[in-house]
């Protein structure tokens, strides 16, 4: 695969043949090693950090400028689609695509000597239980943390379990005040989602490492859009929702808001408040398990079936990997394009 990728290169950009050794077998095995290594640490922000911008320092030597990371990836994502084969499907397209985008930006802060932080430390400033396992927290980092509505960082809770970091989508569109909303569920013995939900109180400190992620808006579709949420998947969701109340007044929204039963729709109260000031917004909670509960029974994807068609929509799902699988097929077979579908998907939701 390595050969090949090289191969890819070379070939599309003889150029840049020049900036590599004359015997290239070391240079596949550290390209091998720098995935594994890139891979292995994703789940560590501290090692995955540091490990990709010492790299992107090392490159310099390379005189690598910031077109060559494009031409990098490109030739990445050829070789791995190659070789992987038939079990090569688009949730691993995006994953790769999101992942070498994370990976070439952190190289390139590396390598330009990016005065930003590896994590911004923040504050809890409010606690609120919504149900048996799911709270919402607002923090307030300390420093100025950028992002975009329907991304995702990694947290940390310092106070009880340091160094061991999970995923959270943002559950609000940038705010002047720098606050954030994160809606946690405590799944079994999670060590994060646990202490978030039932330990961590207003006034301690978490770490949250770099946003990350490409579910966000495309402001120059005219498409209508369908948002399929799934428990605490509902967080970039509503984030979402809040950046469209700032410019959308043409596209018509539908969101299918899943859970188990009643207690599960933690925030059903807050998306009936938004369709009620926002015409164009609609909202269909779902429950699973929970019958004669008053509203839409089933899956999300039972729902989806029911109303439609969907073929000319904009869609945006996230919630469990299981969910989100299941509403992927529901999706092929109700023939909406692959590339109107983005997803977000994590266990730790």
């Amino acid at each position: 695969m390595a050969g090949y990728f090289y191969a890819r290169i070379f070939l599309n950009n003889p150029g840049i043949r020049d900036m590599f050794p004359v015997t290239m077998d070391v240079q596949r095995a550290r390209l091998l090693g720098a995935i594994v290594t890139a891979v292995q640490s994703v789940d560590d922000p501290d090692r995955f950090d540091e490990y990709l911008r010492s790299l992107g320092r090392d490159h310099r030597k390379f005189q690598v400028v910031p077109e060559h990371y494009e031409v990098i990836g490109a030739a990445l994502l050829e070789a791995i689609r190659t070789f992987a084969g038939p079990e090569w499907s688009h949730e691993y397209e995006q994953a790769w695509r999101d992942a070498y985008d994370v990976i070439a930006r952190k190289m390139l802060s590396g390598a330009t000597a990016d005065s930003n932080p590896a994590w911004w430390h923040a504050e809890v400033v409010a606690h609120e239980r919504r149900s048996r396992d799911i709270a919402v927290l607002t923090v307030r980092p300390f420093q100025q943390l950028e992002y975009r509505a329907g991304q995702y960082l990694s947290v940390e809770v310092p106070k009880f379990h340091p160094r061991v970091w999970r995923t959270y989508s943002v559950a609000n569109a940038p705010r002047t005040d720098n606050t954030m909303d994160l809606h946690v569920r405590a799944l079994g013995a999670g060590w994060v989602s646990g202490a978030l939900v039932r330990r961590v109180q207003a006034g301690d400190l978490l770490r949250l490492a770099a946003p990350m992620g490409t579910m966000v808006l495309d402001r120059r579709s005219t498409r209508d859009i369908v948002f399929v949420a799934g428990g605490t998947g509902l967080s970039p969701i509503k984030a979402l929702l809040e950046d469209l109340t700032t410019f959308n007044r043409t596209r018509w929204v539908h969101v299918f808001f899943g859970a188990r039963d009643r207690d599960d729709l933690y925030d059903l109260g807050s998306l009936q408040a938004l369709a009620a000031a926002y015409p164009w917004l609609s909202i269909v909670p779902v429950c699973s398990d929970d019958p004669g509960w008053g509203g839409e029974e089933g899956t999300v994807t039972d729902a989806l079936n029911r109303f439609g068609p969907w073929m000319e929509h904009d869609f945006f799902v996230s919630g469990s990997p299981n969910m989100v699988r299941s509403t992927l097929r529901c999706l092929t077979q109700l023939k909406v394009p692959q590339t109107r579908v983005r997803y977000d998907a994590f266990s730790d939701h």
